[in-house]
């Protein structure tokens, strides 16, 4: 196949040196990626190992300046100009002051991807470095093999906290943060809620008191039942009308504990662009981990409605990490935001030393929430996680990686084994199917999230 006219242009006499491959026969080792990043006084592009982590806030401090990825849609102007759909790691694409970090000087041959043609251009590595001779050469990255997540043992996740607060916060409220912790307690509704659920003679009257006495969290609940998604035969007048004639008492249940959880923190101005936001992404995989859960054999299936908080609850450790560093947040949203392909409990250990689940679970855990959703939450990013209720980390971990390969935005995704889906009792055909359902109805899905948000 012939390369478009720009990337020959772009490659001039390096391009004899060239040879293409099908980009998935490509050296993952070779591979590179070139991010595109401005500020107020300009643009800038940096080029890269395909799989290292940019380390923004490193770059930043050494040029003085205060960089983030490019916007979205000024990306696609770049490219449109280029006359391509995606930028392979090339300099003269844009004519950009450009940096080349250090790494990539050490690489015997580099491989280039064009992925609207599934290929890769592979060069000699010495042919490269004279392609980029005007670019400036830095080390602005870290390999994220070498950044140990804890993903498994949850005895050590006070100890990091109180290490990573004590790192981002002045002597002078140390102390507090020692007995405190800075989080807040536990709602009185969801106080309420969890009262019931452990109440055996628990009516669908005493649900329907507690939702009724938040005259916010009852609106929500009239409005979620008389969605689209629901289709509810006639008008929904009352949340009794919510509970007993559409939504049930169990989802009801779970519902308003994940509303009144989710007001309990503010949602941060800021996120990463490019992610669905906050109650997006609840909507998502509270729906995904109840597919899930339905959909296993009779003798391991969980409990639906857990399943169904644990997802409504995943991310809330996204709002706890912006009530704890708050100054610290927004550069694991700029971070995020540049290293799309890397997980955010990489990047967040590498920035902070403890990532949004390990504090979620302990602020669950502090609450007394069901082990069933704090231990979800705890090792959702842990797909070889053997422990209590793991079958309920594990829908987690699926619907995640389900949802990411259907084009959700809630990060990087990784490849589901077949067996994962044996451990689970799950058709794999049957699952996929369902899933393509699920994303087909991503304007209800869109609507659902409408309602949750304050």
């Amino acid at each position: 196949m012939e390369l478009p006219v720009a990337v020959q242009q772009a490659l001039g006499a390096s391009a004899s040196g060239v040879s293409l491959r099908n980009a998935s026969q490509a050296n993952g080792e070779e591979l590179l990626r070139m991010a595109l990043l401005s500020d107020t006084d300009g643009n800038l592009q940096v080029i890269c190992r395909k799989h290292d982590l940019i380390d923004l806030e490193a770059l930043n401090k050494r040029l003085g300046r205060d960089f983030r990825l490019m916007k979205r849609r000024e990306q696609v102007r770049v490219r449109e100009r280029a006359g391509l759909k995606e930028l392979p790691a090339l300099p003269s694409l844009t004519g950009w002051p450009t940096i080349v970090d250090s790494r990539v000087d050490d690489m015997s041959a580099v491989a280039l991807e064009l992925e609207e043609h599934d290929l890769a251009m592979v060069m000699p590595g010495a042919d490269f470095r004279a392609l980029t001779s005007k670019a400036e050469r830095w080390s602005f990255t870290t390999d994220p093999q070498s950044i140990e997540v804890n993903l498994d043992d949850s005895e050590r996740d006070r100890e990091q906290l109180h290490t990573a607060l004590k790192k981002f916060t002045s002597v002078r409220i140390q102390q507090r943060l020692e007995d405190t912790l800075e989080l807040p307690p536990l709602p009185e509704t969801a106080q309420r809620i969890i009262h019931l659920r452990v109440n055996p003679n628990a009516v669908m009257g005493d649900l329907v008191d507690i939702v009724e006495s938040d005259p916010s969290l009852a609106a929500q609940v009239v409005s979620w039942a008389s969605s689209s998604f629901y289709a509810a035969a006639g008008q929904v007048r009352s949340v009794h009308d919510a509970v007993s004639r559409v939504l049930g008492f169990d989802l009801v249940m779970n519902l308003a504990m994940g509303l009144s959880l989710g007001r309990a923190l503010k949602q941060p101005q800021d996120h990463p662009e490019g992610y669905v936001d906050y109650w997006q992404q609840a909507i998502w995989q509270a729906q995904s981990a109840g597919v899930l859960a339905s959909m296993m054999p009779r003798g391991q299936r969980p409990y639906f409605g857990l399943a169904y908080l644990a997802g409504l609850l995943h991310n809330f450790g996204h709002l706890v990490l912006a009530h704890v560093f708050p100054p610290h947040f927004t550069l694991v949203c700029r971070s995020l935001e540049v290293n799309p392909d890397i997980d955010s409990s990489v990047t967040e250990q590498y920035l902070l030393g403890i990532t949004r689940e390990q504090i979620a679970a302990q602020l669950m855990e502090n609450w007394g929430m069901p082990d069933e959703v704090t231990l979800a939450i705890r090792f959702q990013k842990n797909p070889a996680y053997d422990g209590e209720c793991q079958v309920y980390a594990k829908l987690l971990w699926l619907g995640r990686q389900l949802l990411t390969a259907r084009g959700v935005a809630l990060g990087a995704g990784e490849v589901v084994p077949q067996s994962f889906y044996d451990e689970l009792g799950l058709d794999r055909d049957a699952v996929e199917a369902q899933f393509d359902e699920l994303v087909s109805s991503k304007d209800s899905i869109m609507a659902m999230a409408g309602m949750m948000s304050p």
